[in-house]
């Protein structure tokens, strides 16, 4: 019987290259259920070709809008509005499978709530594991969902890791994790280079095709930051055991060292849709449309270790997760009001790190304990970042 799907941010990169997956099997997978954010064109194309039982737009007028182009078009989706609809369709009872794929804190309570129905959950919105940390994993163990990491990086070191590998690295040989990075279009610049950086050369990546918000993100290595405590849930690992590797061909997307001194590593090309079809079809293999990578095309292969002097957002990442509790979620909520005042050109780029700094600076590390926490630091933290840009 074919498993019933539900894509959470159906029309950004990852939501797309998801559907091509999708329809590349149709005796595997049905499509339960699309949402987007206020994307209502793109939504009601998708709709018209894979036919959802549900769509989810963020306004109510949006929703009305498909509601009407779906009626007119003989469709039979029905459309819901809002963040209840997000959790409704995330742990409906026909689902199977859920890809998160929301950007930003926005995807946290529809992912936790696929998690708490122990649903097989296709990590790619790393914000919601970066908020809630411990509370998230222990989601996870305690209703026996089915994790699954879809960032390239972290599905590579899925893949090198023993089939079992809870209870910290040691336990399995591992000695460290290798975070590779591709360094973004700015690889090699200095902080002096990088001050007058604008918005469109920021989105310009070399290797990948993605959202505005998340090219940004790579571009000032948050990204990379963010995956660094990604990891370190996932994984089960300290901060220290986890490094940052710059690997400007992006074909070894991660790396696991041993203690004997290998180091086993996942290559492929840069293609979205290979740790997709990972996810949706692990532990099997299913062909994803992705072409075999030439090494003899690639030629070679180089490293460097990441500037964190003139990318101050990865320092800052690794020092969120030593310090614990509600300081990651702190500072990711900073750093997206800081991205989207750069899109918007209120905030030069290397604002983006002094102002995640400042942010982090005025607000104290709490405990964890409990959703409201997370929720309550990441408001006060969005709060003082529109504070401190009020102040420029």
């Amino acid at each position: 019987m074919p498993r019933r799907v539900t894509v959470l941010g159906a029309t950004g990169s990852i939501g797309t290259s998801t559907l091509e997956v999708l329809a590349r099997h149709p005796d595997r997978y049905r499509v339960h259920a699309l949402t987007a954010h206020r994307s209502r064109e793109a939504l009601l194309a998708q709709c018209r070709v894979h036919r959802p039982a549900l769509a989810v737009l963020d306004a109510e007028g949006d929703a009305a809008w498909l509601r009407a182009r779906l009626g007119e078009a003989g469709l039979a989706t029905e459309v819901r509005a809002g963040a209840e609809a997000l959790v409704e369709v995330a742990e409906a009872a026909e689902v199977d499978t859920v890809m998160a794929a929301i950007v930003g804190a926005a995807g946290l309570l529809p992912t936790l709530a696929a998690v708490r129905a122990g649903k097989r959950v296709l990590l790619a919105n790393k914000e919601a594991l970066v908020m809630s940390g411990a509370l998230f994993m222990d989601a996870v163990a305690r209703h026996g969902a089915t994790l699954l990491p879809i960032d390239s990086e972290h599905n590579a070191i899925y893949q090198c890791l023993p089939v079992e590998h809870r209870g910290g690295l040691a336990r399995h040989g591992v000695t460290q994790l290798l975070l590779t990075a591709s360094g973004g279009p700015f690889r090699g610049w200095t902080a002096a280079d990088l001050a007058a950086v604008t918005p469109d050369q920021a989105c310009a990546h070399p290797n990948w095709s993605m959202g505005r918000k998340i090219s940004v993100d790579s571009a000032s290595l948050m990204n990379k930051g963010l995956e660094l405590i990604e990891a370190c849930w996932l994984f089960d690992a300290r901060p220290d055991q986890v490094q940052v590797v710059v690997h400007p061909q992006s074909v070894i997307h991660s790396m696991a060292a041993y203690s004997d001194g290998s180091v086993i590593a996942q290559l492929g090309n840069p293609d979205m849709r290979t740790p997709i079809a990972y996810g949706l079809a692990w532990p099997e293999r299913i062909e994803a449309g992705v072409e075999a990578l030439d090494l003899f095309q690639v030629a070679r292969l180089d490293f460097e270790p990441a500037d964190e002097i003139a990318f101050p957002c990865l320092r800052l990442a690794r020092e969120a997760m030593a310090a614990g509790g509600t300081a990651p979620a702190v500072l990711n909520a900073a750093n997206e009001v800081a991205v989207e005042a750069f899109l918007d050109g209120r905030l030069g780029f290397t604002g983006i790190g002094e102002l995640v700094a400042r942010v982090r600076d005025t607000r104290p590390v709490e405990a964890a304990r409990d959703l409201e926490t997370v929720l309550a630091a990441d408001a006060l933290a969005r709060q003082a970042a529109h504070d401190w840009l009020a102040r420029q």
